[in-house]
């Protein structure tokens, strides 16, 4: 069950990372890019401070587009990876399965999503193995040609790079190219330990959805491709489905400051500590059962319908019964502080007795 919030103070708001604001660096940037003239259309040197840095975290040369939301990222990606006769292979839970309102299929006009399944919303090798081949050359069936991986995952869960390696090599052994929705990329990394080249184009992902927006900026997000071969197809896209802004300079601004002194990589490190912190306070409550120990910012735990009332009623935005009765979803973002999550703890246990 979903509520609608006009504003909640950022303590009690865990509905989505989505729900916190900019970082200041980022907002200052953004205000910085409004003065003076500049050339439109990505022309601009925001715009090429922001590639320069990507290059620069990815250890080579990529291809950038930056875009306002994820499901563009991801809809103009698959787009480029699949023919409208092809399908997406995905997990069940996966955002691009469940959360974008027909997006993928929308921009890749008409390819199909295929679920394959696995424990922890990610998606099993052995169960991928099949697919990757299944009714190949028939003209009757949609044929199989790419994989989406989704990391972080949306159950909070994040593959290992021998998992992505092993899921990359199954899908270019038949063919088929590599898709990464990375709307958490910077926690998944921070889980990790690892570099962006290593979870990315040296584990077999041939185009990226970076995100950024849950994670500290306004309203950007980028396609990242590592094949240079679809720069001109997503280009093309970009601009027809009016992600080529004008003023791009505002996007690239978010981006380039995002990635300045590594600001991108404490925001993610800050969100993820704060579900540890959760995570560890709701092991030693009594009746709070917690589903499984998160590895990024998101939480899923079983709370008693007193407990969950009660948060609520004290102002708390948070996710419950969506999947089924009990559950409740917590994520934390950049801007939760220690004590945050010690109210919130504090406020579980006062309405668990």
């Amino acid at each position: 069950m979903s509520a609608t919030i006009a504003i909640t103070p950022s303590s009690r708001a865990f509905i989505s990372d989505n729900m916190a604001g900019a970082s200041p660096e980022i907002a200052q940037a953004v205000t910085d890019a409004a003065a003076g003239q500049v050339l439109p259309y990505g022309n601009d040197p925001f715009t090429e401070s922001a590639r320069r840095r990507l290059n620069e975290i990815f250890d080579r040369d990529v291809d950038v587009f930056p875009v306002s939301t994820g499901s563009a990222a991801n809809g103009l990606s698959l787009a480029a990876l699949t023919p409208p006769w092809g399908s997406v292979l995905s997990h069940p839970d996966s955002h691009i399965n469940h959360d974008e309102c027909g997006a993928p299929e929308f921009f890749t006009s008409g390819a199909k999503l295929v679920g394959v399944p696995g424990p922890d919303s990610k998606i099993a090798p052995e169960a991928l193995q099949p697919v990757v081949r299944r009714r190949a050359g028939d003209v009757h069936s949609v044929q199989p040609s790419v994989v989406s991986i989704s990391q972080a995952t949306e159950s909070g869960s994040v593959y290992t790079l021998e998992e992505i390696r092993r899921l990359s090599a199954i899908s270019k052994d038949a063919g088929l190219r590599v898709h990464m929705d990375g709307a958490r990329f910077a926690n998944a990394l921070d889980h990790l330990g690892a570099t962006p080249a290593e979870m990315t184009w040296k584990a077999g992902i041939d185009v990226l959805s970076f995100g950024a927006t849950k994670n500290g900026a306004m309203t950007a997000d980028a396609i990242v491709s590592f094949d240079p071969a679809l720069a001109t197809e997503l280009a093309f896209r970009a601009k027809r489905a009016g992600q080529l802004a004008s003023k791009m300079r505002f996007h690239a601004a978010q981006i380039d400051a995002y990635l300045t002194d590594g600001l991108w990589l404490r925001n993610a490190r800050q969100a993820n500590a704060m579900a540890t912190r959760l995570g560890d306070g709701l092991k030693a409550v009594p009746g709070a059962g917690l589903l499984a120990t998160p590895q990024a910012n998101i939480l899923f735990c079983r709370l008693p319908q007193q407990v969950t009332e009660g948060l609520l009623a004290e102002g708390y935005a948070f996710y419950h019964d969506r999947w089924e009765p009990g559950i409740v979803r917590f994520v934390t973002a950049f801007s939760h502080s220690a004590d945050d999550i010690d109210q919130l703890l504090d406020a579980v246990r006062r309405h668990i007795r």
